[in-house]
């Protein structure tokens, strides 16, 4: 029974990584923020099955030695300290029919959330070893994302290439569970099974150094597919976040394998002889179509004359800016977790504001009841919980970017791949985070387990 449950909640837990990607289709209201979320029903099963396993093994596996969960326990307790003291403005915070005490709980349950996915994938991994289950995440991610490069390959060929007689092919991936496609011609813009561009970029963030790793550990020229793949899709995705953090990612990971070996070192050569017969082809196939989304792509790094023309950036700027005025305002403690949109409703800058739909229809709206975006998690934790909360969060992140470095030069060349991986992820989430404000990023507290497992496992081993 006990091995049955073991190997039943693992396999929901894979099932979860598997399905990150598909978002796309109405969804579950009552799971708020996760609503779109497929991966969060198996995470959720997979939980449940090892909390049932566990009661009936009389314990929970929890690593409340390490430094990072010390450091995360601190942060969560600032959380909740910083929203006690400012419990007087909490109390009458009231806004899109949701009080700012209902609006804390909310949060902090969207918290738990990944929390829970932290929990349940550190017990998987010290049931196994990190090895096992690190190939067993990789090939997870693997499977999912071969779907989503086929079906943004053939998104890709209607929106960019205007073949229009695959369009019934792009339907019949409306059959994948949670997935409702949608065809971009307005934006141009690939999106894949995922709900819009910018979840695509953020799954491509997570899953980039995973897929790189095939270079250092397959062999023959398909271990350069999975790497080539995720750059056509950043690429094609429309999204500058995703270029400029993939691209650096690579960057990254290039730096480290050549100071590993001289084979790792012709490995990635070959890898960029390959890459640029790749580009050759594609300009054989339509240049034309290849030089013109290029010119778009450079245009798009253009933020200073894309905030005079992107309703986005206005909005996403117009919400960090003010973000730090309430920072600058309440600088200690902030005005409590969950709270910043109740005190910037009336400090967003006219140049943000003016002719911008987002904020008429919805984010100064009060029969919308979802909430605006805070658009970056740094300027968002400066609002909500101050200069401490912000120091904890950014110390924390600082401590695990260190750990991985030193766990590369310290590791044997089998062993760094995992930390690589780690380094390489890790890298993208804090960027990415730059950008998006929420805590729900499935692949951060995965590596994050995998992390704390992997010390753990090496100090048993000393």
């Amino acid at each position: 029974m006990k091995l049955t449950v073991k190997h039943s909640y693992t396999f929901l837990f894979l099932l979860g990584v598997f399905f990150i990607p598909f978002n796309s289709y109405e969804g579950i209201s009552f799971l708020g923020e996760y609503k779109r979320d497929g991966a969060i029903i198996f995470f959720i099963l997979s939980f449940l099955l090892f909390l049932f396993d566990s009661f009936y093994k009389g314990k929970i596996k929890f690593p409340q030695t390490s430094i990072f969960i010390q450091f995360l326990i601190l942060f969560i307790g600032w959380l909740f300290l910083s929203a006690v003291l400012n419990s007087a403005s909490i109390y009458q915070n009231y806004i899109k029919q949701t009080s700012g005490f209902v609006r804390f709980i909310r949060q902090f349950i969207s918290l738990s959330f990944v929390l829970i996915i932290f929990i349940t994938s550190y017990n998987i991994l010290i049931l196994y070893s990190v090895k096992r289950i690190f190939l067993r995440l990789r090939k997870a991610f693997f499977y999912s994302f071969i779907i989503v490069a086929l079906y943004g390959f053939v998104e890709t060929l209607i929106i960019y290439f205007n073949v229009l007689s695959l369009k019934p092919l792009a339907l019949f991936f409306n059959y994948l569970p949670f997935t409702d496609i949608y065809l971009d011609f307005k934006g141009v813009r690939i999106s894949s099974i995922t709900y819009e561009p910018p979840f695509l970029a953020i799954y491509l963030i997570t899953t980039a150094g995973w897929m790189f790793s095939y270079i250092i550990t397959s062999s023959g020229v398909k271990k350069y597919l999975p790497t080539l793949l995720v750059f056509a899709l950043t690429f094609f995705s429309g999204s500058r976040t995703a270029l400029v953090v993939v691209l650096f990612q690579f960057i990254v990971f290039v730096a480290i394998v050549f100071t590993i070996s001289k084979r790792l070192r012709n490995i990635i050569n070959g890898f960029f002889i390959v890459a640029i017969s790749f580009v050759l082809l594609l300009f054989i196939f339509n240049g034309k179509k290849i030089t013109e989304a290029v010119e778009t792509k450079i245009e798009s790094l253009n933020f200073k004359e894309n905030l005079k023309t992107n309703i986005s950036n206005k909005s996403r700027l117009g919400i960090q800016y003010t973000s730090l005025l309430i920072f600058l305002e309440h600088p200690i403690i902030g005005v409590g977790f969950g709270q910043q949109a109740y005190h910037a409703k009336d400090k967003y800058p006219k140049w943000a504001t003016s002719n911008n739909y987002e904020f008429t229809l919805f984010y100064l709206n009060n029969n919308v009841r979802s909430f605006p975006p805070g658009y970056n998690i740094y300027t968002r934790l400066l609002a909500e919980t101050g200069i401490i909360g912000f120091l904890i969060f950014v110390f924390f992140m600082f401590l695990i970017l260190y750990q991985i470095i030193v766990s590369i030069k310290i590791r044997t060349l089998k062993e760094k791949t995992v930390s690589i991986v780690l380094l390489i992820s890790f890298l993208g989430f804090m960027i990415n985070w730059l950008q998006f404000d929420s805590f729900r990023v499935y692949g951060f507290w995965i590596c994050l387990s995998i992390l704390i497992a992997q010390l753990n496992e090496k100090k048993v081993h000393e």
